[in-house]
Order: C-alpha cells, then sequence, then structure tokens
C-alpha cells in the first residue's frame, strides 16, 4: 500500500490567491490538516484541490469550513471528478444542520404551568367524587345507625376539638388584640377610637374567627388526618380491613368527618370570643375606653347577621378539611416519602382551598348585603 503523503498547500505565484493543495487530507492527518490550513495568512481567493490524492469525509470538512470563513464561493472550489460526487454529499449535510437557538426556558415553564392546572383540575374531580362516596355512605349511615362508630368518633372530637381550644384561643386573642391596634393608630389621627370596636366586631365575626380555626385546623388536623390514614396504608392495614368485610369510608373517614364538622364551628365560636377579648384588652390598656363602655358600644352596634354568617362558613371549611386530609391519606403508596409527600400537599390544598372560598363567600355576601 502507498503511504500517504503529509497534507501541504502553497499559493500560486502565477495566479493571484489560488492556493493549491495537495497530498492526503484524511481523518488520520486531521491534525496536519489544521496545522496547515492555520498557517496561512494570504488572501485566498480561489482553492485548487485536484492535487489531493486522499480525500474523505474529514478532510472535506475541513476544506468548507475553511473556505466558509475565508468568504469564498462554490465556484472558488476546485476538485477532481472522482471528489465530486463525496463533496456534494458533505455539502448537503453540513447545510440541513440548524444553528442552534438559545433555550430561554419559556417552553418548559408553560409545559410545566399546564401540567400543574390539568393536576389541579384532575384532584377536584377526584374531592368531588370522594365527596359524593361519602355522601352516599352517610345516607347509608342514616338507614343503619348501627354503622356509625360512635368511640371513633368521640375520640376524634376530642383530638380534633377539645386539644385545639388552648391554641385556638390564643392565637384569636393576639389577633383580636393586634387588629384594634393597628386599627386604633389609623383611628386616632380622626379622633375615632371608639370605632375600634366595631372594626373588631365585624373583623371577628365574619372572617378572622372561622378564617384563623380553619387554618389552624388546615395545618394541624388535615395532617394528622393524612399521616394516621398514610400510616394505616403503608402497614396495609387498610387492606386487612377491606379483606375482613369491612368499609374504610365507614371506619376511617366518616368518623373524622362527623368529628370536624362538628367541633369546627365551636372553635370558630371559642374564636370569635377571643378575639373580642383581645379588642377589649387594648381597649382598656391603650385607648382609654372602658371594659363596661367598650362592651356596652359592642352591645349597641354588634349585629346578629355578621355572627351567623361566620358560623356558616364553619362547616364548609370542615369538610374540605376533613375530605382534603383522608384523601390524601388514601393516596399513599406505601412508603414512608409517600407519606410525607401526601401531608405536605393536604395541608397546601386545605389552606389554599379555605383562604380561596372564603375570598369568594366574602364577595358573595357583600353583594348580597349581608
Amino acid at each position: 500500500m502507498k503511504n500517504a503523503e503529509p497534507p501541504h498547500c502553497t499559493m500560486d505565484p502565477d495566479a493571484d490567491g489560488q492556493l493549491r493543495l495537495s497530498g492526503s487530507w484524511t481523518l488520520s492527518t486531521a491534525l496536519q490538516s489544521a496545522q496547515v490550513l492555520g498557517g496561512i495568512h494570504a488572501q485566498v481567493r480561489e482553492m485548487d484541490a485536484r492535487g489531493i490524492d486522499q480525500l474523505d469525509s474529514a478532510g472535506v470538512l475541513q476544506l468548507l469550513r475553511y473556505s466558509r470563513s475565508a468568504g469564498l464561493s462554490d465556484d472558488a472550489l476546485l476538485f477532481r471528478d472522482e471528489h465530486r460526487a463525496l463533496v456534494c454529499t458533505i455539502d448537503e449535510v453540513a447545510d440541513e444542520r440548524p444553528p442552534q437557538q438559545r433555550d430561554y426556558g419559556v417552553a418548559a415553564a408553560l409545559e410545566r404551568l399546564g401540567r400543574s392546572v390539568h393536576a389541579i383540575g384532575a384532584n377536584i374531580g377526584v374531592l368531588l367524587g370522594f365527596f359524593g362516596e361519602n355522601l352516599a355512605k352517610l345516607a347509608r349511615l342514616l338507614r343503619q345507625p348501627r354503622r356509625l362508630r360512635l368511640t371513633a368518633t368521640v375520640h376524634q372530637m376530642e383530638e380534633v376539638g377539645l386539644d385545639a381550644v388552648p391554641l385556638i384561643a390564643l392565637l384569636a386573642y393576639l389577633v383580636g388584640a393586634v387588629i384594634a391596634f393597628l386599627g386604633s393608630t389609623i383611628l386616632r389621627d380622626f379622633g375615632a377610637e371608639i370605632y375600634v370596636v366595631e372594626l373588631v366586631n365585624i373583623a371577628f365575626l365574619r372572617e378572622f374567627g372561622v378564617l384563623l380555626t380553619a387554618i389552624v385546623l388546615a395545618g394541624r388536623t388535615a395532617s394528622a388526618f393524612t399521616a394516621q390514614i398514610g400510616a394505616m396504608k403503608a402497614r396495609e392495614e387498610i387492606d386487612a380491613i377491606q379483606t375482613l368485610g369491612l368499609d374504610p369510608i365507614d371506619l376511617l373517614v366518616l368518623p373524622r368527618v362527623l368529628a370536624l364538622v362538628v367541633m369546627l364551628p365551636l372553635l370558630t365560636f371559642i374564636a370569635m370570643i377571643a378575639g373580642l377579648a383581645g379588642g377589649v384588652t387594648v381597649g382598656a390598656f391603650d385607648l382609654g375606653i372602658p371594659p363596661q363602655m367598650y362592651i356596652a358600644r359592642m352591645h349597641e352596634t354588634m349585629q346578629l347577621r355578621h355572627l351567623l354568617v361566620g358560623l356558616s362558613k364553619a362547616p364548609v371549611f370542615a369538610l374540605i378539611i376533613a375530605l382534603i386530609g383522608c384523601l390524601e391519606g388514601l393516596k399513599v403508596q406505601g412508603t414512608a416519602q409517600s407519606v410525607g409527600e401526601r401531608t405536605t400537599s393536604s395541608v397546601v390544598q386545605t389552606i389554599s382551598l379555605v383562604i380561596v372560598l372564603d375570598a369568594l363567600a366574602a364577595l358573595w355576601f357583600m353583594h348580597m348585603d349581608w
């Protein structure tokens, strides 16, 4: 076999700017070819490659790239007849390669947004189906009262209700005091500190009492429901319950739902009383309004409809918290990581949905002039 000659190039002295190429321009001599082309400093107007003995795709790519960087046209490239088919093929492939575009992440962000919206819609559908299943099982309880797990229901009422009273009362008292203090800071400029009474009354009876209670129970009770049922699902206890012919909805879900529906309105009422007490405290120690005068003003201005508006939202929030907490627990896949993920999801979903529904209810009651 004939040894390959190294690549070589010279400028033709008889032709202005003509570069003559010779030798072997293949993959094995690619580094030498790059050095040869990099050493050309003269102005090239034409490349004569008819003196090349051996030429493959690597050599063609090097020559085409150099010609484009030098600004040469296709007519300025001269190849031997047996090399033209290879050159044309490599040239077509090189031309079809699209330029790389910079990715700003917009498409990925839109994709994530679409997937999130689709997941939210699917979760709402599953939640509505779970709500319907619980309504059907509750109607069956009315026909067959013996199915009611009274002991479990009372136990859940103690856990979600009585155990939460100190926390709810303390938080509501402090929030009521803060609202009274902030309101007095603004109203003092107009000499209308007495209207702090109406501010605290309306705020806590209509919104803050039920909203604060629901948010606290969403973080405290919904997470507990998910963790308890999720742990049972991970240990396959729910499968064992079904094997014994028992219904997990009757045994695990309905006692929690009934307990929360009963206790959340009671906790809301306690939060309202504690919030009003916080307003009385700020009025007595910061605004110079005696408790007797504050309570008398409260008695004169307080309206029953504000109390009913606040209490009417409590059972709805209780259903949302209990259903989402139990549903996320039943979705656990069987691992400790899944229990943690579902617990976090239940807290986020319940708090978000409670705030959204409270805002919609506030707008509706306002437009209805209630």
